[in-house]
């Protein structure tokens, strides 16, 4: 019987990264009715940057700032560009653009650095603690205080703030929001902005402790979406929920002889689980 405590640590980090993308996505789509496919991609263009500044000798935390700032530009462009562009046709219109920008951006990365996966070390790699008997890096635990932490303050934003408040109006709808005085593009822009930030930290979390390849990190998407859809698209709480589950499934599952090799299933089932029992009920993922 295989020890499954180290990857139940090993799977709430991983999970951690997709409860950042996750709730990233959720944002993004409770205010513009997008939904990311380009969030992986994003997260991966600043995981390279990060890269580059620092395997050329720059300080560390100037790369990881230059790779956020990275995905949050390149996700703010494609928000207040391209995005409006789209913005009145249908759900699955609107779902293609930014799987077409996740595309380009693999596209760019495969020429700019390449094919050959890489690691993006950080320093706390080498910190570490034990808990349960298992060693856990600094930088594993702070991957899940980061999603919990962020959540909480994406929450309280959405609660709280004027800001946060027009987003969940451009939810209900948005030609309405717009003839209430409510700025529908700058609602739009923070909401980008957000997405990328969340994407950019998730990005260089996910290099480290994966891999940092263009592709392998875009399709990290994938767990996050399965998790959003758990959500709804708009429950921040199930869709953390779901992030955390989809995460620690694949790990528990990795020292499984005849079940391991398919883990990376583990993501699409939670998700065809949870479309089929919303259709037991009036509910849409799409407004």
């Amino acid at each position: 019987m295989p020890d499954f405590t180290p990857f139940l640590v090993s799977g709430l980090a991983v999970a951690a990264t997709y409860v950042l993308s996750a709730v990233g996505i959720v944002v993004l789509y409770r205010a513009s009715g997008v939904v990311n496919f380009a969030q992986g991609a994003l997260g991966a263009l600043g995981a390279f940057i990060a890269w580059s500044i620092v395997e050329n000798g720059g300080y560390q935390i100037l790369g990881w700032g230059a790779g956020i700032l990275a995905a949050t530009l390149a996700s703010l462009f494609y928000g207040r560009v391209l995005a409006p562009r789209l913005a009145y046709g249908d759900p699955v219109m609107r779902a293609v653009g930014t799987l077409a920008f996740a595309l380009v951006l693999i596209g760019v990365m495969g020429y700019v650095w390449g094919e050959a996966p890489r690691r993006l070390r950080l320093p706390t790699d080498t910190m570490s603690f034990s808990l349960l008997g298992v060693r856990i890096t600094v930088t594993r635990a702070g991957a899940f205080a980061i999603a919990v932490l962020a959540t909480i303050a994406v929450m309280i934003f959405l609660a709280r703030s004027r800001l946060g408040l027009e987003m969940r109006a451009l939810a209900n709808n948005r030609d309405l929001s717009a003839m209430l005085g409510i700025k529908v593009l700058r609602a739009d822009a923070w909401a980008w902005v957000i997405s990328g930030v969340l994407a950019g930290v998730s990005g260089l979390l996910l290099a480290d402790m994966l891999r940092l390849s263009g592709p392998a990190l875009t399709f990290a998407v994938i767990p996050a979406i399965a998790a959003a859809v758990i959500g709804r698209f708009t429950s921040l709480p199930l869709t953390v929920a779901g992030g955390v589950v989809i995460g620690v499934c694949e790990a528990l599952l990795t020292p499984v002889p005849v079940i391991g090799p398919f883990r990376t299933a583990v993501p699409f089932l939670f998700a065809v689980a949870a479309l089929i029992w919303m259709q037991r009920r009036p509910v849409s993922i799409y407004r």
